[in-house]
């Protein structure tokens, strides 16, 4: 993880001295604590699906057609949903091989550039995604599977999940220069 236990924030909430830093910062927070209820419930629904496809095959004798889908459906939007919730508290996984070597300046700027470097990558990941979106919308395709569920749904999903992503990294990158300022 970047930075060690103690640097990394322990909520969503920030406060950072800008207005609108603060502003934006107030309103992720507030959007990711509603994201992750929601997609905890998603992922709920995700093992519901899964034990009563289970349970009807084993019982039943039949099957379903749409739960393995529906399942990933719930499963890919709780993850690309909650990618920014997790950014807020410096969850993802990091390689800290440098935190111990260098100094408390050193570290701060290579956390500055981490987090350009994955805003560079997220920026591109969430434009792809919503080209990806836009076609599946406007040509209307849809899954190969019997179900064929729109697959916008998925798309737009995973592009909503890493534009708040990039908005989540762009906040850290301004609060770490305010900082730096300060």
């Amino acid at each position: 993880m970047h930075g060690s236990v103690d640097d990394r924030p322990h909520s969503f909430d920030a406060a950072p001295s800008n207005s609108l830093v603060a502003a934006v910062a107030r309103a992720l927070s507030a959007l990711n604590r509603i994201i992750v209820i929601v997609s905890a419930i998603a992922l709920i629904l995700a093992c519901a699906v899964l034990t009563y496809s289970v349970m009807t095959r084993s019982i039943f004798h039949s099957a379903t057609y749409w739960q393995d889908e529906a399942a990933v459906y719930l499963i890919v939007g709780a993850t690309f949903m909650t990618a920014a919730a997790v950014q807020s508290t410096r969850g993802h996984i990091g390689i800290e091989a440098f935190v111990g070597i260098l100094s408390p300046l050193a570290n701060k700027i290579r956390l500055i550039l981490v987090d350009v470097a994955s805003l560079i990558f997220c920026t591109f990941f969430s434009w792809k995604s919503w080209t990806l979106a836009h076609e599946a919308w406007v040509d209307g395709t849809v899954s190969n599977s019997t179900w064929g569920p729109p697959l916008s749904i998925p798309y737009i999903m995973m592009a909503s999940g890493m534009t708040l992503l990039c908005v989540q990294i762009l906040l850290q990158i301004a609060m770490s220069l305010g900082k730096a300022r300060s």
